[in-house]
């Protein structure tokens, strides 16, 4: 069993993940009274990058060729630290939580310097806010892992939310719709969706993460679009398993977990339908106020 649900998690990390863009756009396209994209065009897209080839400018170097291969795999390694389906993750160990927000800032390293490498201004800028924000959303993440610690009492992310220890009574509840909350606005901002960025978007004064990736072609694009996709997945099993905790039950878990987030998608492009997109004076206010509301969810554990 424990072979069987680790094929099945890089299954979906590696096969259902695109498919999160394609139910947010379709959600987008219904609410707005069109067809929109075919649910499967994410797919399509990606095979027609992978078929495609590269085109280099001469002022880039090593740095800009890795950026896009060490981000893909910073991010793959990442899921696998994530548990899926109430299912333990399939590598879990001690401070794994501190590893994996590690791997995750590695991979945007590579791409804001990658995005330097081109030696254009316009993609610098959209780095400089990436890391900028960036670094308003991570106090958040760490502030709901420490609850989660207090909880649990383990420093490993499995154990965290599917151990014996997570106990759910109604005095946490509180803390965990915090938690929850505050994880989901990071959500939002770390995957570059409304209202901090827009990937629709070619404004180039509104532009975030989209502006770091418009030099690259071919399989190196798709690369970045696969490991956006990912991550999406990634975070949005974090969200879930705070806000849905409940004991494993077997196989019957993977289709709950499909369905999770099937619905934390749809609800993604329900906000990006109705909610416009922040300017960018307003994106730290947002971000500190998840940090505080995940401050708050530890705070009300501490006694």
């Amino acid at each position: 069993m424990v072979v069987l649900n680790s094929a099945i998690h890089l299954f979906l990390v590696l096969f259902l993940s695109p498919l999160l863009l394609g139910v947010i756009n379709k959600t987008k396209a219904f609410i707005g009274g069109r067809v929109g994209p075919p649910l499967l065009q994410a797919y399509f897209d990606l095979m027609k990058l992978f078929r495609k080839g590269m085109v280099f400018s001469r002022t880039t170097t090593w740095v800009f060729r890795a950026g896009p291969l060490v981000g893909w795999i910073s991010i793959f390694t990442a899921s696998l630290i994530v548990p899926l389906g109430h299912h333990k993750a399939v590598l879990a160990f001690q401070g794994d939580m501190i590893f994996m927000v590690y791997l995750l800032a590695l991979a945007r390293f590579f791409m804001a310097s990658a995005a330097l490498d081109t030696g254009s201004s316009f993609e610098g800028m959209g780095a400089a806010r990436e890391v900028s924000f960036s670094s308003f959303a991570e106090p958040a993440l760490f502030f709901g892992f420490m609850a989660l610690v207090r909880l649990s009492q383990t420093y490993s992310l499995s154990d965290m939310v599917l151990g014996e220890n997570f106990k759910v009574g109604p005095e946490k509840i509180a803390s965990l719709i915090l938690i929850t909350v505050a994880w989901f606005i990071v959500l939002l901002a770390e995957n570059s969706r409304i209202p901090f960025d827009d990937p629709n978007t070619h404004l180039e004064l509104t532009m975030i993460h989209e502006v770091m990736v418009l030099d690259h072609s071919g399989p190196a694009l798709g690369l970045i679009l696969h490991g956006s996709s990912m991550k999406l997945l990634l975070m949005g099993a974090l969200v879930m398993d705070v806000a849905l905790p409940w004991d494993s039950s077997g196989m019957a878990d993977w289709p709950i977990f499909i369905l999770e987030m099937g619905f934390l998608a749809v609800l993604i492009g329900l906000i990006e339908s109705f909610m416009a997109r922040l300017r960018l004076k307003f994106i730290p206010n947002l971000l500190v106020s998840a940090c505080l509301l995940s401050a708050f969810g530890f705070i009300l554990l501490v006694r």
